[in-house]
């Protein structure tokens, strides 16, 4: 398809700013903006730290999704996990009640400024009020040098994780904590060596993740992101990178056109937001959510509408995004 006019895609955008329930990546208010294509409403919604170039990726994404159809589905609902981000023990249980229904919870770990002991009391307590048949995996975003990493997965080993996703940033050091860790059974995952790197594949090639976190978004969209799974070879996890239920919908889009899908995907994180663009918001009931499109609540729209300097910020980087991508010859 050819790229729609900007102009085209500012005629609908709607930049919101949802408040967040417990401050999560560094954030305590998320932005981004939404807008309406041929196909549906769809969402771009880069990181704010993330340069131009990276972030023509998330509009190639989010243009892909607005203006192309849906992939063929496999299932009628995802099962999804519980995301805790980096609070204190004692605050676990008020986390974990706002995901419905959900057996398994994503810890974040290697918070900066905390200690491994931190991150043990944590899981600790997920575990506990998971019980046994709960499943627990740990996200350290890179954050663990090959060595720290190697000491971090010996002490949270007693919690039976499910996997460590992306406990340290290289390939080649994932590839050597692999095989470090092996004979205790716990999986790496990879994330920002699939979606952070101009190879996606490398890190499967390598022989350095067991599995793969695949975000719709960041790598430019269902449609690609489906290629890079059948090539990878891998079993993935499809996660989010805490959108909207607009940006949320498009993880479901991905991990119902999954023929396997044999994990709980990382999608129910708009139970970590106190506001929505959707009413209901798409949150998980029975552990799970719907497939097929999601339309904002005008009236939520203007409720969660970002101040006017930060509505300009945000349709300027579309525009430069937008910009980068009709010089690349790029399609949505």
């Amino acid at each position: 398809m050819l790229l729609p006019a900007v102009d085209e895609i500012l005629e609908t955008a709607r930049v919101v700013a949802l408040p967040l329930s417990t401050r999560f990546r560094g954030v305590d208010v998320r932005e981004a903006v939404v807008f309406e294509g041929p196909e549906g409403w769809t969402e771009f919604s880069p990181f704010v730290e993330y340069d131009d170039a990276e972030a023509a990726v998330w509009l190639a994404g989010a243009i892909d999704f607005g203006w192309m159809p849906r992939p063929r589905r496999h299932r009628d609902s995802v099962p999804v996990n519980a995301t805790v981000p980096a609070v204190a023990a004692d605050a676990v249980g008020a986390v974990l009640a706002r995901f419905d229904g959900c057996r398994t919870a994503k810890v974040k770990v290697a918070e900066r400024g905390q200690q491994l002991a931190d991150d043990v009391a944590r899981v600790r307590a997920v575990r506990e009020l998971l019980g046994p048949e709960g499943r627990i995996r740990v996200d350290a975003n890179g954050a663990w040098n090959l060595d720290e990493a190697e000491h971090a997965v010996h002490a949270l080993a007693e919690f039976d994780l499910e996997y460590v996703e992306q406990p340290c940033g290289s390939v080649e050091e994932l590839a050597e904590l692999r095989r470090r860790i092996r004979y205790l059974g716990i999986p790496v995952a990879a994330d920002e060596s699939v979606r952070k790197v101009d190879d996606p594949l490398h890190v499967a090639r390598a022989g350095a993740a067991d599995l793969l976190v695949i975000k719709a978004q960041p790598l430019g969209g269902v449609r690609r992101a489906l290629v890079i799974v059948e090539a990878a070879g891998l079993p993935v996890v499809v996660s989010s990178a805490l959108d909207t239920s607009v940006g949320l919908s498009m993880g479901v889009a991905l991990a119902a056109a999954l023929p396997d899908l044999p994990f709980d995907c990382g999608l129910g994180t708009a139970s970590l937001f106190t506001g929505d663009v959707a009413a209901p918001p798409l949150v998980p009931h029975g552990g799970e959510l719907p497939t097929g499109p999601v339309v904002p609540d005008a009236a939520a729209l203007d409720a969660l509408a970002a101040p006017a300097e930060r509505r300009a910020w945000w349709l300027e980087r579309l525009a430069r995004c937008h910009a980068l991508l009709e010089r690349s010859g790029r399609n949505g």
